[in-house]
């Protein structure tokens, strides 16, 4: 016998957050999934996602000055080794619930140019409402800024869904009020007013730069990400929807 639908999201994010999950939203989907790499017999039927983020150690990213550091770089990489572990647990157990799921990589690459992985990670926790998209293009989410990584896994499962924290859109990043910490300290100058005047060809360029000039194999930075920090350091209010699972 199948699970009410709300008994079947409250054991699912208690579960996420018992694996090492920070933060679990759950995402309409009724435009469909929000990418262009994943075939309609991967992702038919599937119209709910369930956005996870594992928080970034806030010691780790204060060693951040001028680039990236070689801490950085191994938590980085084993911060997207939980989430992809993460999402496979999850899809398994929608599946042995009776549900379709989909675990999504997440730091996948597929359009290098473009800096695109099989869907937008970023949009689907905007409509699950863990945060909004900030200036720097990045999630911000109201307990932990930027300081998060993220996956998703879709799924046909019945959940309610969460309602993302900016009903206006983010292209205004009134969220983040008059916080400009990221577009301070960018080295590209990539960062202006709104996520829509992002330099993505910039800040391209930029991790090209740090990955080569510092023999990383890795197209990193985290120097907007350490600028932001959240209600530990810019005075968010604490929010009651999905977010505060994982504080």
């Amino acid at each position: 016998m199948t699970a009410p639908a709300g008994d079947t999201k409250r054991a699912m994010r208690e579960k996420v957050i018992g694996w090492g999950g920070s933060l679990v939203g759950v995402a309409a989907l009724p435009d469909g999934v929000p990418g262009e790499f994943l075939s309609p017999a991967e992702t038919g039927g599937l119209c709910r996602a369930c956005s996870v983020a594992v928080r970034l150690s806030d010691r780790v990213l204060e060693g951040i000055t001028d680039g990236p550091t070689r801490l950085y770089l191994h938590h980085y990489r084993q911060v997207n080794y939980l989430l992809d572990g993460l999402a496979l647990r999850l899809a398994g157990w929608l599946q042995g619930e009776g549900h379709a799921a989909l675990a999504v990589p997440a730091s996948q690459m597929l359009d290098w140019e473009a800096g695109r992985g099989h869907l937008s990670h970023r949009k689907v926790a905007v409509l699950a409402g863990l945060g909004w998209i900030g200036r720097h293009h990045l999630l911000v989410t109201p307990l932990y800024g930027a300081r998060v990584r993220l996956v998703t896994v879709l799924t046909d499962a019945p959940l309610e869904p969460d309602s993302p924290l900016d009903e206006d859109g983010c292209g205004s990043c009134r969220n983040c009020g008059s916080c400009r910490s990221c577009a301070s300290v960018c080295p590209a100058d990539a960062i202006r007013e709104g996520p829509g005047d992002f330099d993505m060809g910039r800040c391209s360029r930029q991790l090209r730069e740090f990955r080569n000039g510092l023999k990383l194999g890795h197209d990193i930075c985290g120097i907007c990400v350490r600028a932001c920090a959240g209600s530990a350091q810019r005075g968010f209010a604490r929010p009651d929807g999905p977010g505060r699972q994982g504080g």
